[in-house]
């Protein structure tokens, strides 16, 4: 097996992207925190596709793409690819709805951690399984399991930043936090598998992944690099509530200034007092 198969090509761009999606994710809670009712669901679900679909899923797909087995050709279904996209988006919408709702109680983020975590295992797993090649594929435990833990570690510190990170350089560095671990996660699992070819390959049915994974990552991809250039160009909710204050202030300067105005041209102003003359 070869992890590595382009060099650093593929880990490196599997981080950046993962990192991309993490920081996407973490604004757009920043956004839902600042929001109520609808408008709040809406952020948490697009915090739930940048996370879960660029940040978890594009991640592990990228670094699959430097994933060959001597022996025998790669290749997905289809469906139970799609499949692992979606669970990865809904447990991390889960989470950060439980979260979210939760007011940011232990209880519900250490339930919520949980929950992605195990979810994002799941997914990676779901995508390991998806891939089709003329081999036995089998697991070493040990490893499968501490990659669940660091799944759930990753997901429960992913989740504490969405409630405490509000800044644009705290949500950079809390990005590059949660791409090592997702990442870490990733390797991990990949290490856990081990892959006996069979002495006569035969043929590997299911998609090509130039054929099917480049174009459905590229796609995702430039959204997620779209949604991330007009989160970053709008106003954060710091910068709104400033604005707001501003606001405030110039209004109630203008009302005094109206009000002082109003007071002259009726005539009933208060005067300046007048000094007495002086004595010589």
């Amino acid at each position: 097996m070869n992890h590595f198969t382009y060099g650093l090509l593929t880990p490196v761009l599997a981080y950046v992207m993962s990192c991309i999606g993490s920081m996407l994710g973490l604004r757009l809670t920043a956004q839902a925190h600042a929001s109520r009712g609808g408008a709040r669901v809406r952020w948490l679900l697009g915090a739930a596709v940048s996370i879960g679909g660029t940040g978890i899923w594009v991640m592990h797909f990228i670094a699959m793409m430097g994933f060959q087995v001597n022996g025998t050709q790669i290749k997905y279904d289809v469906w139970l690819t799609a499949a692992s996209a979606v669970v990865a988006i809904v447990v991390v919408g889960t989470g950060l709805l439980l979260v979210s709702y939760g007011q940011g109680r232990l209880p519900s983020l250490l339930g919520g951690g949980l929950l992605t975590g195990l979810g994002v295992a799941s997914m990676h797993y779901l995508g390991m399984y998806a891939m089709n090649m003329s081999a036995h594929v089998s697991y070493d435990r040990l490893l499968v399991g501490a990659s669940v833990g660091i799944a759930v570690v990753a997901a429960t510190v992913a989740l504490w930043f969405t409630l405490r990170v509000k800044k644009t350089l705290w949500i950079t560095a809390a990005s590059l936090v949660m791409g090592a671990a997702v990442a870490g996660m990733h390797y991990t699992g990949m290490y856990a598998m081990q892959v006996a070819v069979h002495p006569e390959p035969g043929e590997v049915g299911g998609a090509d992944a130039l054929d099917f994974l480049v174009p459905l990552m590229t796609v995702i991809s430039l959204i997620t690099l779209t949604m991330l250039l007009m989160v970053i160009l709008s106003p954060s909710e710091e910068e709104e509530r400033e604005d707001a204050e501003l606001v405030a202030k110039l209004q109630l300067r203008r009302r005094a200034t109206q009000h002082q105005q109003e007071l002259l041209y009726n005539g009933t102003a208060p005067r300046p007092a007048q000094q007495a003359p002086r004595r010589r």
